[in-house]
């Protein structure tokens, strides 16, 4: 097997598997675990600064109904999102970070890359031009580690407009329509649930990368590689990367 049926592995969400989604525990212990790529969410605070968060509220993640709309990012951080309901208190207390500050300890692992996702939630509150204007201008000086990530379509193409940032859709569908609409996006990547793309088939041909999640089993991995996948989102990047091939495309960071 050569490198290029080896695919680079996408932590999710950090190292999620054992830490709590999203934050920066979460991210620096993937990157001790050799991951080259992070991926993780974001979503615009009522002051216009922007928190790592999937939802748009911290039930699922701190058991506490606060809608991040409705208050500024240093509220919000007073809130602890260890995920007792899945975790305990292992990770307590643990606040969402701040994506600028994830930024600033993101450029310190060179080699790292990170897809930054804006989640539907934030642009359907804010509407998408007040946040894309405020998440790009914040991205802008990382924008060799960066890439945008959306499920909306709007929000890509409005990042091609307005900055050279490499941009990523991520598709609710694998069907003709978002076929055409990709090959008219032209993104640097497209990103998939592997349950959506039909057994034995290839993944479109495109001048875009694909990126296939949420796999947590090597074999697998391996086999969408075959088919041409050069990233695979997994939750358990510490495990994916104890598999002897895996582990030869992973990055140590100089730890």
């Amino acid at each position: 097997m050569t490198a290029s049926n080896i695919p680079q592995l996408v932590a999710h969400r950090g190292f999620m598997q054992h830490y709590p989604e999203n934050s920066w525990s979460a991210l620096e212990a993937a990157l001790q675990a050799g991951a080259c790529w992070l991926e993780f969410d974001v979503q615009m605070c009522a002051d216009g600064r922007f928190i790592l968060l999937h939802d748009a509220d911290f039930m699922r993640t701190a058991g506490n109904p606060q809608s991040v709309f409705d208050a500024d990012l240093n509220t919000l951080q007073s809130i602890s999102v260890h995920e007792p309901e899945r975790l305990g208190e292992q990770f307590a207390p643990q606040p969402a970070p701040a994506l600028d500050r994830v930024l600033q300890r993101l450029a310190r692992y060179p080699e790292a890359r990170a897809m930054v996702e804006i989640k539907d939630e934030s642009l359907d509150q804010w509407k998408l031009p007040t946040v894309m204007d405020g998440l790009l201008k914040i991205l802008a000086p990382f924008r060799d580690q960066c890439i945008l990530i959306a499920y909306s379509d709007a929000a890509i193409e409005y990042t091609q407009q307005h900055s050279d940032l490499d941009t990523g859709w991520v598709l609710r569908h694998y069907d003709q329509s978002h076929h055409e609409r990709a090959t008219a996006l032209a993104p640097q990547f497209l990103i998939c649930n592997e349950r959506k793309i039909p057994d034995g088939e290839h993944p479109w041909p495109g001048d875009w990368q694909w990126m296939l999640y949420d796999i947590c089993d090597p074999q697998r991995a391996l086999h969408w590689a075959q088919r041409g996948v050069a990233l695979i989102e997994t939750g358990d990047i510490g495990a994916m990367l104890q598999h002897p091939q895996l582990a030869t495309r992973a990055c140590r960071h100089d730890l």
